[in-house]
């Protein structure tokens, strides 16, 4: 393992070969703030091992570039990265040594782990088996083999949410001793609070999955703009050009640099999240740091990660949405002061510390 001390810290390889810079959204955010938090840790000294196309992006860390693993975003790619991965296993495993735990924060085990080191999965959410209608057979079965079949393999298994948590334990019927729970975090250094006068928009960050749920927010902002007709709703995030012909008061952005998304929090009105399914929600937290009101879907974890800084509002129905709404904005001040004291709950160091305890329990060395 390049880069392993004998100083009694725990030798942790960050196996993260399936890793696309700049495509992957949350989880990307998850991989790169946990290494960052590692490189200063006490108690792990850890080694990134990356495809060529993830060089670089574990700064503070040893990394590891596998050599002969090019990856890369789309399904063809996936493939061959998992085909590159088994052909050079032996080689990336020799690379791995003496590490004592591998952990895969992306989730699936690309290439699989060493038998001699204790084996730690990253399984975020296991949407596929509570909305399995979102998937095609395709992903079903890739998920069923990297997420399902790895996670009941596994020594430790570490997710974002108690929600999470407990649908893994469901449907996997996986011991929940071996289910670290580590909250996500947000760095509220790097957002300027706004709580004064904001725009006369909405905002929502996104990608265009289908639970992320963009028909209902547009139905829903159309009943808004009768009482209110100079209301705009903003839209970032990838794919968004699968959502069609949207109405001209939409502003589609698509992928927007993080300055640009910071303004967006900063000044918006309120961010709404009809969001059906989420193992976290980064989103809401970030808008609570910028001091933007929040409004909501009460599914999946957003209760959990909001509490009584946001208002929560059935995402399955436009009328509620727009209810919810019209609640947040009534309610701006209020909502920012809340929003501002939960956030301070979700700290990347206390996420990384969770891993830290997760990484040692597999290991067998927990304290």
């Amino acid at each position: 393992m390049a880069g392993a001390v004998d100083d009694g810290r725990l030798r942790v390889a960050v196996s993260m070969l399936t890793l696309v810079p700049g495509g992957m959204g949350g989880s990307e955010t998850y991989a790169r703030e946990l290494t960052r938090r590692l490189a200063g840790s006490t108690r792990v000294a850890a080694t990134a091992y990356v495809a060529q196309i993830g060089a670089g992006f574990s700064p503070g860390l040893d990394e590891h570039v596998a050599q002969g693993v090019a990856g890369g975003a789309g399904t063809v790619d996936r493939v061959r990265t998992i085909v590159q991965a088994a052909w050079h296993r032996r080689a990336i495993h020799r690379s791995m040594r003496p590490a004592d735990v591998v952990h895969f924060p992306f989730t699936a085990p690309v290439p699989w782990p060493p038998r001699d080191a204790a084996f730690v999965q990253s399984l975020l959410d296991v949407q596929h088996l509570d909305l399995p209608h979102l998937f095609s057979r395709a992903d079903r079965l890739y998920r069923s083999r990297y997420y399902d079949h790895a996670a009941r393999r596994a020594d430790g298994v570490i997710t974002i949410s108690a929600f999470a948590k407990q649908s893994i334990v469901d449907r996997l019927g996986i011991d929940p001793g071996r289910i670290t729970v580590a909250h996500l975090g947000v760095d509220t250094t790097a957002y300027t609070p706004h709580l004064g006068e904001r725009e006369r928009f909405l905002f929502y960050p996104a990608r265009a999955w289908a639970h992320k749920n963009h028909g209902v927010l547009v139905e829903a902002v159309r009943l808004l703009r009768k009482d209110e007709p100079g209301l705009r709703l903003v839209l970032t995030g990838g794919r968004l050009e699968t959502l069609g012909t949207l109405p001209d008061w939409v502003d589609v952005r698509g992928l927007v640099p993080l300055p640009e998304l910071r303004e967006l929090y900063r000044t918006a009105a309120c961010l709404v999240f009809p969001s059906l399914y989420e193992g976290f929600g980064l989103p809401p937290l970030e808008a609570m740091a910028s001091g933007c009101p929040v409004a909501a879907s009460d599914a999946g974890s957003l209760p959990e990660i909001c509490g009584d800084a946001a208002v929560l509002f059935d995402a399955h129905d436009p009328a509620a949405v727009a209810a919810g709404v019209t609640q947040a904005l009534a309610r701006g001040p209020e909502l920012a002061r809340r929003g501002l004291d939960q956030v301070t709950r979700f700290t990347w160091a206390s996420c990384a510390a969770a891993h830290e305890d997760a990484y040692l329990a597999a290991a067998g060395r927990a304290t």
